[in-house]
C-alpha cells in the first residue's frame, strides 16, 4: 500500500505541473486567436489572487490607458483618506465652470450649476460611471498627476504613467499616448486592492464595491461570462480619429468565479481600427476564456 501511495504521489507531482503547462499553452493560444480581429496590440494580463498562476501576452507593453488611469486616482485619494487628512464626507465646491461641457459627464448632467459634493459622490461619479469632470476635479484636488505617480510608486507598483487629466488628453490628440500602463502592472494594483494593505479595509470594501457597480463596458469583461458574475472593474474608452484609429478600448477587473475564488485580469487594446463592437468582442472572448479555463481547473 505503501509503494502505492507513493506512486500516486510521484504521478501528482510530475503529471499535474505538465497539465497545467498544457491548459496555460491552450489558453495562450486562444488569447492570441482571439486578439487578431482587433488589427492592433492587445495585451493581456492574468492572476489568480489565490493560487497565484499568472499568464501574460504582450503584458510588459506600454499601451494607452485612458479612462483606467481613475482606478490609480481614486487609490491615491483613499490612500489620503486613511492617512487621516480627510474624510469621505468632506465636501468640495463644484462651480459650474469645473464642468466642462464637451465631455462625458453624468455629474454635470445631474448638477450643471455646481454645487457641494463630498470626496465620496466623485470618487464614486468617477469610478462607477467613469466621469472626466469628477475625476479632473479629484485629479486638482490632489494636486495634480504628480502626486498620484508618487502614490503608485510608494505601493512599489513601476509600470503606470499618469501625466494628464481628461481635460488635457481632450486638447491634444498626442496627449493621451503619454498616460501608459503595462497590463501586468495593472494587474499588480488589482492585486494590491485586493490582498494587499495599501489601503484600509473600509477604503478597500468601498473601491471594491463602486467597482461592481461600474456601468460602463458591458460587453467588455462581463459581456460573455454567465449571468450575475460578480465583476469589479474599471473601463478606458479612447475617441476614434478620421483614420479609423482608436488608441484605447480596455478593461481591467476582478471575476469572482463560482468557487469563490478571484481572477485579476487586464486586456488593453491599443491602436486598433477595427471598429467598436469588434474591440469589445476581443475583450469579452478573451475574459470568456479565461473564466472557462479557471472553472474547469
Amino acid at each position: 500500500m505503501n509503494k502505492l501511495v507513493k506512486a500516486i504521489a510521484l504521478i501528482a507531482i510530475f503529471i499535474l505541473p505538465l497539465c497545467t503547462q498544457a491548459q496555460q499553452s491552450s489558453l495562450r493560444e486562444q488569447i492570441v486567436n482571439f486578439s487578431k480581429p482587433a488589427k492592433g496590440i492587445v495585451g493581456v494580463s492574468v492572476l489568480g489572487l489565490e493560487d497565484r498562476d499568472t499568464l501574460n501576452v504582450h503584458g510588459n507593453a506600454k499601451l494607452v490607458m485612458h479612462s483606467t488611469i481613475k482606478l490609480p486616482i481614486a487609490m491615491a485619494v483613499l490612500h489620503l483618506v486613511d492617512s487621516g487628512l480627510f474624510t469621505l464626507d468632506k465636501t468640495i465646491k463644484v462651480k459650474k465652470k469645473d464642468l466642462v461641457k464637451d465631455t462625458w459627464s453624468p455629474l454635470r448632467d445631474k448638477f450643471p450649476d455646481g454645487g457641494d459634493l463630498t470626496i465620496r459622490d466623485l470618487v464614486t461619479y468617477m469610478v462607477s460611471q467613469s466621469d472626466n469632470n469628477a475625476c479632473d476635479i479629484l485629479l486638482n484636488f490632489l494636486g495634480g498627476p504628480d502626486q498620484v505617480e508618487d502614490y503608485i510608486h510608494l505601493i512599489k507598483v513601476t509600470g503606470i504613467n499618469v501625466e494628464a487629466g481628461e481635460a488635457d488628453m481632450a486638447k491634444s490628440w498626442e496627449v493621451q499616448y503619454t498616460n501608459w500602463a503595462k497590463t501586468v502592472d495593472m494587474v499588480k494594483l488589482l492585486d494590491k486592492i485586493y490582498t494587499g494593505n495599501v489601503l484600509a479595509p473600509a477604503s478597500k470594501d468601498f473601491l471594491i464595491k463602486i467597482m461592481q457597480e461600474t456601468t460602463t463596458g458591458p460587453k467588455r469583461i462581463k459581456g460573455l461570462l454567465p449571468a450575475g458574475t460578480v465583476v469589479a472593474h474599471k473601463t478606458g474608452t479612447s475617441p476614434t480619429n478620421s483614420a479609423g484609429l482608436s488608441p484605447a478600448t480596455n478593461d481591467v477587473g476582478v471575476i469572482t468565479l463560482p468557487n469563490g475564488k478571484h481572477i485579476a485580469i487586464a486586456i488593453f487594446v491599443c491602436n486598433s481600427t477595427a471598429d467598436e463592437a469588434t474591440r469589445e468582442s476581443v475583450i469579452a472572448n478573451i475574459a470568456k476564456a479565461v473564466y472557462d479555463n479557471e472553472v474547469k481547473r
